[in-house]
């Protein structure tokens, strides 16, 4: 099979590590736990941020983090089955809101007159 050159190949055929990532974690019962995300189309993922402020961007400046180098993310999370890291995600979006009580349409009604 012919090599194609990086200029060419949208996704190259050699896999370099992204280096020392900012990764998101959340307290958990011995220490910090990595936060997962969900892609697109739903499949989980491990993010990473290759700079504090593009994690701060994207989740808050209080959201915790920690270091760690890409292959680091990928052992951490492959026994939960997550194969897909991210990196540098665009766009996050908040988690939604509890949902209230349900309003019947008659009390909508009624407070509408």
């Amino acid at each position: 099979m012919e090599q194609l050159l990086y200029g060419d190949d949208p996704e190259p055929s050699d896999r370099f590590p992204a280096g020392p990532l900012y990764v998101p974690v959340r307290p958990g019962p011995s220490g910090s736990v990595v936060r997962l995300f969900r892609t697109p189309l739903g499949d989980r993922s491990a993010v990473g941020f290759t700079s504090e402020r593009g994690l701060v961007a994207a989740l808050g400046a209080g959201q915790a983090w920690i270091r760690l180098a890409e292959p680091a993310l990928r052992t951490l999370t492959a026994p939960l089955g997550v194969t897909t890291v991210t990196i540098d995600p665009p766009f996050t979006a908040c988690a939604p809101a509890p949902a209230g009580p349900a309003v019947p349409a008659a009390a909508l009604a009624a407070s509408a007159r």
